[in-house]
């Protein structure tokens, strides 16, 4: 029979280990949330950055890309022609003197955005030039010589027209006092100078062949509000188009060249790209000047000055190259393979009104050697200097810093019916490069970008070895003092027994002892 004393223990037992078992399912749960934690961690701060950086209006992100907190610069160098005269008369190799920087500062700013049903924005891009004079060589009205690019470039496009009307322009040309060599100053080469070709063509080109300009400069009519309207997605809807161009002028794709994946427009601007880089992704830039899309590849990790980790894309070393080099750039070649670029050059005359221009990198990095030879004072070029590259924020694909350099060339062909150009050579002319990009950002975007770089994972560390530390502390803890238990209930157990048989036999000699007779 069992006494009070072991049915309390009995009970004090019991509940003793229903308290442990509840901790140690405590403790289970704390061990999976940190795995949990773990696996899933990422993923929730992933969904977070992309709800943070979608183009939203009214969020600050959105401010940002509608007007960027930066000040952009454009360098540009300019190659002066020093010998014009012996280059035209003698046949002497062209001697150019590269001049520069003429430096610009940039204000950038998204216009006109009207937001649509399809999770798109469309926009006008307005771009504000300001002369830096504290940074460059000299003033805008420094003089330089280059060739004629107006005059040369309807001479080469004349090659293949009939004789008489070679002849015929040869006669205008004359008359108008036109020469393959101008003098102009760097704002004129720049922002546009009275051209008598082009002041010609508007009087006698029928309406719908007219240029939509009646000055020439490289960077004429962008001073100002584009006129091209760009719609790009928002990201809302699905993170992976974020930024991407949805479509330009209402083209969903370039009408130049022979594939639809060589005309896609499926790039960004170049200041923002789908978050979540990693160093296989492959990034896509869209400029209407680059006619294409340029793509940018993993090249090196690198660090801001401001302590933003960051990686470096820039464009693939077969991306001008010829044909025989990389097949693929076939595509770039509607004429055919006679009429293709040579190595380290890209064509867009298709989309400069058929002028012979040619893009490739400054001093014609990555391109053959005989382009530069071709005239004299261009040194060698140099990866430091001369590299285009972006370097881009991985997880939130916010650009940090960007050296846009491209060289501006011009194709000429000798035409010897046109006597003014009868001594000019075939020849690749460098005309200038430029240098356009951000050195860095403004404290406040940089502070939330080294928040999402650096504090989740710290977060993530944390709450893995706490819950976890947490949760093995407690399942040693059950564990031990369930076998500390186990141990003192076998202990009571024993005493008990004894205790029984122990009253069993006081209870066994009283029985005797009463039913002994009684002595007298």
């Amino acid at each position: 029979m069992n006494g009070p004393k072991h049915k309390f223990c009995t009970k004090l037992s019991s509940t003793y280990l229903r308290k442990w078992w509840i901790t140690i399912v405590v403790a289970a749960a704390l061990i999976i949330g940190g795995i949990v934690v773990a696996c899933e961690f990422t993923v929730l701060i992933d969904a977070v950055v992309d709800r943070m950086v979608a183009l939203r209006p009214g969020a600050k992100t959105f401010g940002w890309w509608a007007k960027p907190p930066v000040e952009p610069r454009i360098s540009l160098y300019i190659y002066n022609v020093t010998n014009a005269d012996d280059f035209l008369s003698n046949g002497s190799k062209a001697i150019v003197d590269e001049v520069g920087p003429y430096v610009y500062s940039e204000t950038w700013e998204k216009v006109n955005i009207v937001e649509n049903d399809n999770g798109t924005l469309s926009y006008n891009l307005r771009k504000i030039y300001s002369f830096r004079e504290d940074l460059s060589v000299g003033p805008e009205d420094d003089v330089v010589i280059v060739p004629n690019i107006p005059m040369l470039s309807a001479t080469s496009q004349s090659k293949h027209a009939a004789r008489f009307l070679r002849l015929a322009m040869a006669s205008i040309m004359d008359i108008l006092k036109i020469k393959p060599f101008v003098q102009v100053s760097v704002g004129q080469l720049l922002w546009g100078y009275e051209d008598p070709l082009l002041k010609l063509a508007k009087d006698v080109v029928p309406k719908e062949q007219k240029l939509p300009y009646e000055e020439f400069g490289l960077l004429y009519g962008k001073n100002g509000t584009s006129s091209d309207r760009v719609t790009v997605n928002t990201g809302v809807d699905d993170i992976r188009t974020y930024g991407v161009i949805d479509n330009f002028n209402g083209r969903t794709h370039l009408p130049h060249w022979t594939t639809d994946a060589c005309n896609t427009l499926a790039g960004t601007d170049g200041s923002i790209f789908p978050p979540h880089i990693d160093h296989d992704r492959i990034l896509h830039v869209y400029d209407k000047d680059l006619c294409r899309l340029l793509p940018l590849v993993f090249e090196k990790e690198v660090m801001t000055s401001n302590e933003v980790p960051g990686y470096r894309f820039t464009p693939p070393e077969w991306v001008f190259a010829d044909v025989d080099s990389h097949p693929d750039n076939m595509c770039f070649c509607p004429a055919g393979k006679p009429s293709c670029s040579p190595n380290g050059l890209f064509n867009v005359s298709l989309c400069q009104y058929d002028s012979p221009i040619m893009l490739s990198f400054p001093h014609f990095y990555l391109a053959d050697e005989s382009l530069r030879t071709q005239v004299e004072g261009i040194s060698p070029p140099m990866k430091e200097k001369h590299q285009f590259f972006f370097d881009v924020q991985p997880k939130m694909g916010t650009t940090l810093r960007v050296r846009a350099r491209i060289q501006i060339n011009l194709a000429v062909s000798q035409v010897f019916d046109i006597k003014q150009v009868a001594n000019f050579p075939d020849i690749i002319f460098p005309i200038l490069w430029f240098e356009e990009g951000i050195d860095n950002l403004p404290d406040e975007v940089t502070d939330l970008m080294r928040f999402a770089e650096q504090v989740p994972p710290k977060i993530r560390v944390a709450l893995i070895v706490g819950l976890c530390t947490l949760g093995v502390i407690l399942l040693l803890l059950s564990t031990f003092c369930l076998i500390r238990n186990s141990h003192r209930q076998s202990t009571l157990h024993l005493e008990g027994s004894n205790y029984l048989a122990t009253a069993q036999v006081d209870m066994n000699k009283k029985q005797n002892k009463d039913n002994q007779p009684a002595r007298y």
